[in-house]
């Protein structure tokens, strides 16, 4: 993690959902760590429950006049998403540290003013900007941490079903597509079952939310690690395909995308089931190869992190498609061909360390390209 920022007195809540936190911030502190991510307009999520909707001047200028009264108050939550990267719960103290971290994805750093994107409370908090110098006003907040697209659109579904802000046709269409088929609720739903499964060797290793499952220890990896990762083996549009699934049209396979989404014959025939169990295939040939550092959870060990999941995932595809080249009727290759595969591998058990291959992308792409030279694929 990188330097602390803010601390902020939270509580954790467990839901079906899975865990966030309850806490309590400042206004001039919400101010400074959250945005409107206006960059990502018309993709994803975005686009469709206008979570970056344009602001309403009007509504903003009679926020930033009620919050000047006498009697103003917020007695509902605004609503934050935190990467997993840049949140740390202290269980003593009963606080939330946010620090200024990385982009797993991306490699880049988080600054604090992008520590919290807002799923709701847009509005208010930049009424609250409007607030007169010197007035003390505190808000309660409900922070996700390391929400995927799907626990995304269906938190801001359910905040704003009873609300009419926000156009409730609009909310049922994002309710219908978090529930609806599309390769990110493929994804998710896949993630759900890898960690679920008894005899997966991914299986109470995958934390919902980014936080840790109460009762349960080991969890290495973020749900939305494994759907960002996952989720290019299954569609170059996955915006586009959800989109044509919503209006009742059909989704198509074209062969000359093979080679970029492996799995997309296997999703269009909905076999979801046989997606998991290729990674399922794949994941316990992994931890058969390297049994010392798949289970193992001391610190700088990165097989069963991040760096250690994304170079094994990228290193899939060439295994994937070294075995099916083309597209076949089944598509699911067994454990035993995964194996032989990266029986080549030149990694020892135990290497999987910072000091070989250093965190960021850059120890990510170290691993990649050490499995694909060894193994010659």
């Amino acid at each position: 993690m990188g330097d602390e920022y803010l601390r902020i007195a939270a509580l954790p809540v467990v839901q079906p959902i899975g865990q966030f936190y309850v806490g309590v911030i400042s206004h001039t502190d919400l101010i400074q760590i959250s945005f409107a991510d206006m960059r990502r307009i018309e993709r994803e999520l975005d686009r469709y429950v206008g979570i970056q909707r344009k602001l309403l001047p009007q509504r903003v200028e009679e926020i930033g006049a009620f919050v000047n009264t006498i009697d103003a108050t917020f007695p509902t939550s605004i609503v934050l998403s935190v990467p997993g990267s840049c949140a740390q719960y202290l269980e003593k103290t009963k606080e939330l540290v946010l620090t200024e971290g990385l982009d797993e994805e991306t490699g880049k750093p988080i600054p604090h003013y992008e520590l919290a994107k807002i799923l709701d409370g847009q509005h208010r908090i930049e009424g609250l900007k409007n607030l007169a110098s010197g007035v003390a006003f505190q808000l309660a907040v409900s922070i996700f941490v390391e929400a995927d697209i799907a626990d995304q659109a269906y938190v801001f579904a359910t905040v704003n079903l009873s609300q009419t802000k926000v156009n409730r046709s609009l909310v049922y269409d994002l309710l219908d597509y978090t529930k609806a088929r599309s390769p990110q609720r493929s994804c998710h739903d896949i993630a759900v079952a890898l960690d679920k499964f008894g005899s997966s060797p991914l299986h109470n290793m995958i934390k919902r939310l980014g936080s840790a499952t109460p009762g349960r220890s080991g969890e290495t990896l973020t749900q939305a690690t494994v759907v960002d990762s996952l989720l290019p083996y299954i569609s170059t549009d996955p915006l586009g395909d959800r989109e044509k699934l919503a209006r009742g049209k059909k989704v198509a396979i074209d062969d000359t995308e093979y080679q970029k989404t492996p799995f997309r014959p296997m999703w269009v025939a909905k076999r979801d089931a046989d997606i998991a169990r290729v990674l399922m295939e794949y994941f316990s040939a992994v931890a058969e190869r390297w049994p010392q550092s798949w289970k193992g959870r001391e610190r700088g060990n990165i097989l069963p992190r991040t760096n250690g999941f994304r170079a094994f995932m990228r290193f899939l595809k060439n295994a994937y498609l070294h075995e099916l080249p083309r597209p076949a009727e089944n598509g699911v290759i067994t454990r035993d061909r995964f194996r032989e595969i990266i029986s080549a591998a030149d990694v020892k058990d135990g290497e999987f360390t910072t000091d070989v291959f250093p965190p960021g992308t850059s120890g990510e792409k170290l691993l990649y390209d050490r499995l694909r030279e060894s193994t010659k694929i």
